[in-house]
């Protein structure tokens, strides 16, 4: 056979010739190179977390132990249809990296571990495991279908216009037909800090929208625990007991990370109307969460209102108020809480990012009986990732909040989802869910991932993390009433679902919309 040597000329000319690899493939095959790296897997120093797990994008590796006379074990998955996909390995809690990216996405898979002796017989089962294979990042997606800044702004002039919001013009009061006023911290405190941002973002509001988020920080004044009690400064967490008849576990009790949200909403007051009065709320807030800290440097989840004793032995996830520590440092010099905080981090790390439990806690989910890992969240661990990059993360604390990134991302994100039997999709796509007690995609949680992908790519320059970031929030004015200006909650297309609005979601919506505008020029 005649030997054939391409001259270096020609080699030039047949790669200019081959097709090119456009940005959104680039992306989709570093994404599928990703997805082999398990999550944080377990192993002999730190506990498996996914355990009550249904879903995966990143190949999962399970605890699976090993058996007497075992030398390799077999791992076979198979589909629905029955195809099937396996290979050997020395342990049985590797990972499903070998066949991951060879199962169809979008599959229910079973599992099944054996075990095999040195000639290949079985000598036992070792474990099974039913999950979703899910969709992995893929794009293009559905791009803005507006300027962030302008939906950002429709979505404020909603929530501005409403008539329970315009009560607060000549009211300290709230008008309870926006049920959710029974969440005074949560929900008051979103329309002021809502109401605030309309003020600075379009002048022509500022007088009214003032008067409105002045009003409403009234209210939430009146109904705090006075000086001298033990949750001093604290507002409530329900008023009236409309939420707390419902869920009778909460009567007369108060979630500890609730008034920080209340802090929160005095600051951005204070920054726009230079009135003490609003800062010293916050910090009288501050001073009680120093004053109720448990030697551990722990808070409990939830205390008695009256009498500020903790109604159970839970503890808090601690991000809500690390981050106003943190705020009340750096922007107002409260130097004072620097203890505190540190504590706090140190509670969070040996108990918290220690055993990889981000439990999810919410005011209408029992959090006593749980067990471990049965309620993870995203709003656990991607908030607790922004907090560790934005008050500066060391490299190993930088790859904490890179795997809880990942995590979030794994568990909750779906990129995308099945056609029903009439053809149409469940959900508004890509979307982000909630936790697992609550199996619903909210804008909130796509808010918490958005940051936290966008915050590592500010820090590593990660283009693949910005992408997703972008895909997310786009979607965000996909499902915005193009009418309204309505920042839907919750993101079911589910025939006759009627979705969700809570203002505390609105305004994160709003924010990150503002914040991916500096990223993004989509005018």
């Amino acid at each position: 056979m005649k030997k054939v040597v391409l001259s270096l000329a020609l080699i030039v000319a047949m790669v200019a010739c081959a097709p090119k690899k456009d940005a959104n493939q680039l992306l989709t095959e570093q994404a599928a190179a990703e997805y082999l790296v398990p999550v944080h897997p377990g192993n002999s120093e730190r506990p498996f977390w996914n355990g009550f797990s249904k879903k995966f994008i990143y190949a999962p590796a399970f605890d699976f132990k090993s058996v007497e006379g075992a030398v390799n074990y077999r791992f076979t998955a198979t589909a629905e249809d029955g195809q099937s996909w396996n290979f050997e390995a020395k342990c049985p809690q590797q990972s499903l990296a070998p066949i991951w990216n060879n199962i169809p996405q979008g599959t229910n898979v079973t599992l099944c571990v054996e075990g095999l002796n040195a000639a290949g017989e079985v000598v036992a089962t070792v474990g099974e495991r039913k999950f979703w294979r899910d969709y992995a990042f893929n794009p293009p997606y559905n791009g803005a279908v507006r300027s962030y800044r302008e939906a950002a702004i429709m979505g404020m002039l909603h929530v501005h216009k409403m008539p329970e919001i315009q009560h607060w013009l000549n009211s300290t009061e709230p008008d309870m037909n926006y049920n959710h006023n029974t969440y005074p911290c949560k929900i008051i405190g979103a329309t002021i800090q809502i109401e605030v941002l309309l003020a600075k973002t379009v002048p022509s509001y500022h007088d009214a929208a003032i008067a409105i988020a002045k009003n409403a920080a009234q209210f939430l004044m009146d109904q705090a625990r006075k000086p001298g009690d033990k949750l001093a400064y604290f507002p409530p967490t329900y008023y009236k007991d409309k939420a707390a008849s419902k869920f009778a576990w909460n009567l007369g009790r108060t979630m500890a990370m609730e008034a920080a949200s209340a802090g929160e909403a005095y600051l951005d007051l204070y920054d726009v109307t230079g009135e003490k009065i609003y800062l010293e709320q916050a910090i009288g807030i501050a001073n009680t969460y120093c004053n109720i800290q448990n030697k551990d440097g722990s808070w409990y989840i939830k205390y008695d209102f009256a009498s500020g004793e903790p109604v159970n032995d839970v503890k808090a996830m601690l991000h809500p108020l690390l981050r106003y520590f943190l705020r009340l440092e750096k922007n107002y010099g409260q130097s004072q809480y620097a203890e505190a905080r540190l504590r706090g981090e140190k509670w969070m790390h040996d108990h918290i990012l220690t055993s990889f439990d981000m439990t999810g806690q919410f005011e209408d989910v029992n959090v006593m009986g749980l067990a471990p890992y049965q309620n993870l969240t995203n709003c656990t661990a991607a908030p607790y990732a922004s907090y560790l990059i934005n008050r500066g993360a060391t490299e190993q604390e930088l790859a904490i909040a890179y795997e809880l990134t990942r995590f979030s991302e794994d568990q909750f994100v779906y990129w995308d989802c099945p056609v029903n039997a009439d053809g149409v999709k469940r959900d508004s796509c890509p979307c982000v869910f909630e936790q697992y007690k609550y199996q619903m995609p909210v804008d909130n949680s796509t808010c918490n991932v958005a940051h936290a992908m966008l915050d590592i790519y500010d820090q590593c320059g990660d283009e693949l993390m910005k992408a997703k970031a972008k895909a997310l929030v786009d979607n965000i004015t996909v499902v915005q009433c193009v009418n309204t200006g309505k920042l839907l909650t919750t993101w079911r297309l589910r025939y006759n679902y009627k979705p969700t609005f809570w203002a505390n979601c609105a305004y994160d919506s709003m924010l990150m919309l503002l914040r991916m505008e500096s990223y993004c020029d989509n005018k």
